[in-house]
């Protein structure tokens, strides 16, 4: 049974390349063109560089001269910038009941829509209490008027639905403007 690798994050550089022949590029993109292993090796080490298998696919395999070390360095300051640049979405919950007061409600509304503007998913839920079970209308009414309070903010990504004894919504925030 053979394994096949997808992608290598390390590089074969210098002598652990174990191809006969390759097809050299040189550090500033030229095509220097095919030559024995050992004259590429030369010539990297001429320019005090390195000589790094980058496409072993091919026939002959494609070698480039350059800073290793340089390039590694430069890999890791790129993925660390990218890694700094992502956002993670959370999701956040707002827990109402059957018999929430209007101004309760205001305030767990100005919390959703303070989660929304920041990028996060929220999470309405209702938990039905004992005869509450009996009036899942009502709940869907708030819901309804939940979902028309922060649909400036968001919109609603799942729509309200029964699990167990509780009613759960989920709201996704609305896509900002690019400012140019």
């Amino acid at each position: 049974m053979e394994v096949l690798t997808i992608s290598k994050k390390e590089l074969l550089i210098n002598e652990q390349i174990r191809a006969q022949e390759v097809r050299v590029v040189g550090d500033g993109g030229e095509q220097l063109g095919i030559m024995p292993i050992g004259r590429a090796l030369q010539v990297a080490t001429d320019r005090s560089l390195d000589l790094v298998l980058i496409a072993p696919q091919g026939v002959p395999p494609v070698c480039r001269i350059m800073d290793y070390g340089k390039h590694k360095f430069e890999q890791a300051k790129r993925e660390k910038e990218a890694r700094k640049n992502q956002k993670v979405v959370e999701t956040k919950e707002i827990r109402l009941s059957l018999n929430i007061d209007n101004h309760d409600l205001e305030t767990k509304l100005k919390n959703a829509t303070k989660f929304l503007d920041a990028g996060d998913k929220v999470k309405v839920s209702i938990r039905f209490r004992g005869r509450e079970m009996a009036h899942p209308q009502r709940g869907t009414e708030l819901m309804k008027r939940v979902s028309e309070h922060i649909a400036e903010f968001g919109t609603v990504d799942r729509i309200p639905k029964m699990e167990g004894r509780s009613m759960v919504m989920f709201v996704v925030p609305n896509k900002k403007p690019v400012n140019k």
